[in-house]
């Protein structure tokens, strides 16, 4: 898969500079994302808890600013020729953004309104690769951490996929390809290392984040807590916000 350039390739993912996050033994958990030299995550008000919106896409739609999602249209075609329904992606996407918010403090909530979700869902026009995800943020945000304003989650259709390991790594499984492509989409790049689900490659060894995972996610938005008062994160005008470089998920190794 291919996940910013954000992706998994079951094999590549294009690398951008990331800072790196190191356990006490020295070993490399997480990296956090960087783009053109920033950090960058989805934000909310001091003491509110912050909901992010994903929508799956309904229609064709172009983000001139995207590298690999820059054309998206509906996950229909590519699940029909996979044998799979759109209520078993659903599923499989709730769970990939329940894994996170069992991580840290960032909830997830489907959008009624598809196209204004904070995250779009959907297969690429234009297939290339396998995942990738495309993030974008406010460039004049005086913050030290800029603000997300909107990521894409792209598939390509012309690839099979599947629900489930069952060892054929050349079909990716959903639920670990939008984990992995949601850890992009709030903040996070590839590990130098591997052993997580941010890894770089496609690996059917993880069915939940991992230690390196769950500490990107806390580093970012903080450890998992209840609030009383939430705030749905709004996009932000197409002016206001410039594109990452693409991330990708690459192919197991040969």
């Amino acid at each position: 898969m291919k996940f910013l350039r954000v992706g998994l390739l079951a094999g590549l993912f294009a690398l951008l500079g990331c800072s790196l996050g190191a356990y006490a033994d020295g070993t490399t958990g997480f990296n956090i994302l960087k783009l053109a030299g920033n950090s960058v995550r989805w934000q909310a008000t001091p003491n509110q808890g912050l909901i992010v919106t994903w929508g799956l896409v309904p229609e064709p739609m172009q983000f001139s600013g995207a590298r690999n999602c820059r054309g998206m249209v509906s996950l229909d075609r590519l699940l029909a020729s996979s044998g799979l329904s759109v209520p078993e992606a659903r599923q499989e996407i709730g769970a990939a953004f329940a894994m996170w918010e069992e991580a840290a403090n960032i909830r997830f909530r489907e959008s009624s309104d598809a196209g204004r979700a904070n995250i779009l869902i959907g297969a690429q026009a234009e297939p290339e690769g396998w995942a990738f995800a495309d993030v974008f943020y406010d460039t004049g945000s005086p913050e030290h951490v800029k603000p997300i304003s909107q990521s894409l989650v792209c598939l390509n259709p012309s690839k099979r996929w599947k629900i489930g390991f069952d060892g054929d790594l050349k079909i990716y499984d959903l639920r670990y390809t939008f984990a992995h492509e949601i850890g992009h989409a709030i903040g996070l790049d590839h590990p130098s290392g591997s052993g997580q689900i941010m890894g770089y490659r496609y690996d059917e060894q993880f069915r939940v984040l991992q230690a390196g995972d769950r500490k990107g996610a806390v580093v970012l938005y903080g450890e998992r807590k209840g609030n009383d008062a939430e705030i749905i994160a709004e996009p932000m005008p197409n002016a206001a916000q410039r594109p990452s470089a693409t991330r990708a998920i690459a192919p197991p190794a040969p």
